[in-house]
């Protein structure tokens, strides 16, 4: 029976993973009949399918200062107690509002009962479904416990509530297999692993007039050699392997193209980036304002490209990241036949590296013997023909949308969601 169901996010808009993912469970679950809406802080989705409300974003002038006072030490005010409940409660009317609207019969939380970037978003969501009886899924990118800003808290009550909350009556759907094995340790419920995926049935168009202009507008020259790294620009993400990468390989038509802002972590790390870029005299550019998650007309007025088109363009993707909660951009690369250069994080060694993947591996840092490999397929176009190929063959049989179709249809069916 076709479901009305409602996306709930902190943001869902632009090129983050969780938007990314949004977009990709919506296009499964619309093929399946289903009509989806969106309610958020913000939303680049249909407007008649979206309700925004200011409140619901992280960068909310109120939640930012909840989420400033509330991480980083070990008691709260009590002012800031009363601000959690009074922005709680504005969330929460106008959530029931939306919900009415839409006359939703199934809630899909996305991230906003992981990750504690608005806690009373969290905690109107958990309120509404215990309260109405609405079924919900809550789909995990990343928990609290992963990421070391929320380790010393001030919320451990609010924490133990809603991030994630250990409610029998909200399916959970973790990305990868050891964040299942750690959030049954934490709240004794199962969960389902439903990693991220990218359309393979469905290869990507070719490159098309659109986007010819591409290198010229991010200052890229037709003969330089167009490394991407397609991700934000975060500690985590450990863009000073790249820009090590391209001071080994010492070909100055070697570029790194970073595709995505800071976002929601600061910019102290963009600015260390840029001075190690000026120390390893590597050409850096950051892509941020011509990049974004489809083709139209950015900010300041400036033509946009999508992040396919960045992937259409590139000779090299580099992917060193230190933790991920699955890897969006491994896949990418993957989808766009694209070689690459990834750091073996925890998640691609238990989940992704036992496919069989030909990807150029490091191990922490780079050795001499990885930027060699990285010089011979730059070179070698059959060597780099075989890998994508191989690779696109493994992205398709494991990763594709007809997986998350499968896993949706067994979780819907389940009597918790009806």
């Amino acid at each position: 029976m076709p479901r009305r169901i409602g996306f709930v996010a902190t943001r869902i808009s632009g090129s983050d993973g969780v938007s990314l993912e949004i977009a990709k469970w919506a296009e499964v679950l619309e093929r399946m009949g289903h009509t989806c809406f969106y309610i958020a802080g913000q939303s680049d989705r249909p407007p008649e399918r979206s309700a925004v409300m200011g409140e619901a974003h992280f960068k909310h002038p109120m939640i930012e200062s909840i989420t400033n006072q509330c991480f980083g030490r070990g008691l709260r005010t009590p002012e800031v107690t009363e601000m959690v409940h009074e922005m709680k409660w504005v969330i929460k009317q106008k959530l029931r509002t939306a919900m009415e609207r839409f006359q939703l019969d199934l809630v899909i939380a996305e991230n906003c009962l992981t990750l504690p970037l608005n806690i009373p978003l969290g905690l109107a969501v958990v309120e509404y479904v215990m309260e109405t009886g609405i079924p919900c899924i809550a789909h995990h990118h990343d928990f609290a416990w992963e990421r070391e800003r929320f380790l010393l808290s001030a919320a451990d009550d609010y924490l133990h509530a809603a991030f994630p909350p250990p409610l029998p009556q909200i399916q959970h759907v973790v990305i990868n297999s050891q964040a299942a094995r750690e959030f049954s340790r934490r709240t004794g419920l199962p969960c389902r692993v439903i990693p991220n995926v990218m359309d393979f049935e469905q290869p990507p168009p070719p490159p098309d007039e659109y986007a010819r202009d591409f290198r010229r507008a991010i200052g890229v020259g037709p003969d330089d050699l167009l490394f991407l790294q397609p991700t934000r620009v975060v500690q985590r993400k450990g863009i000073e392997h790249s820009l090590e990468l391209l001071r080994q390989l010492n070909d100055p038509r070697c570029r790194l193209v970073i595709t995505h802002a800071a976002g929601d972590e600061g910019d102290a790390y963009a600015k260390h980036v840029r001075r190690y870029a000026e120390i390893m005299n590597v050409s850096v550019i950051f892509a941020d304002q011509r990049v974004g998650h489809q083709r139209g007309t950015g900010p300041e007025g400036q033509k946009q490209y999508s992040i396919g088109d960045a992937y259409q363009h590139a000779d090299f993707v580099t992917y060193p990241s230190t933790y991920e909660g699955f890897g969006n951009a491994f896949l990418e690369a993957v989808y766009y036949r694209r070689p690459l250069l990834c750091n073996r994080y925890t998640i691609y060694r238990t989940d992704i590296e036992p496919c069989g993947f030909d990807v150029i591996c490091m191990d922490g840092f780079l050795t001499t013997e990885v930027v060699d490999q990285v010089r011979q397929v730059l070179h070698d176009p059959k060597r780099r023909e075989r890998m994508v190929e191989h690779n696109y063959r493994l992205g398709k049989r494991f990763f594709s949308y007809r997986r998350v179709e499968e896993e949706l249809s067994a979780l819907l069916a389940k009597p918790a969601l009806h």
